[in-house]
């Protein structure tokens, strides 16, 4: 099977990006407006901030220009997954479950569109949600974007 260009990019830069006390929350190439875009998501216990993003582009940069692991054109950004991140993967479910997040669905269940709760389990198919006080199982293929969430 061959990887796509973002397992690649992890793959050439993440000793690196661990070695200096951070870890990689998510790495995305995409289209953006004509232009493309690989998306570095960085974090560390400590949080992150805008000298933590320059210096994990400073270090990753010549990893990248040296591997040339994309034909072409393309803007890097390094960035913080926020307090509000999204939850793509199962490591990052894992992190979550049992705090608050939120399920924006593609199609409505039982005329809801947008879940929030508290994160019981995952599996392949599906993720659980304490909402209310009710257990309810949302198929991952109906999640549009699943998100931490944290306001009350």
């Amino acid at each position: 099977m061959k990887k796509n260009i973002s397992q690649t990019v992890r793959e050439l830069i993440e000793d690196t990006v661990n070695e200096a006390g951070y870890s990689i929350w998510d790495v995305t190439y995409r289209k953006i407006v004509g232009d493309f875009h690989l998306e570095i998501t960085i974090d560390s216990p400590q949080g992150i901030g805008i000298e933590d993003t320059t210096r994990v582009s400073e270090l990753i940069n010549p990893i990248l220009d040296e591997a040339d692991p994309i034909a072409g054109f393309y803007y890097l950004e390094v960035s913080s997954p926020g307090a509000e991140r999204e939850l793509r993967t199962d490591a990052h479910l894992e992190l979550y479950v049992g705090k608050r997040v939120l399920a924006k669905l593609f199609t409505t269940i039982d005329g809801i569109k947008d879940f929030k709760g508290e994160l019981l389990s995952y599996t392949d198919e599906s993720i659980t949600l304490n909402t209310e006080g009710r257990e309810i199982e949302l198929p991952r293929r109906s999640i549009s974007r699943l998100t931490a969430c944290f306001e009350a």
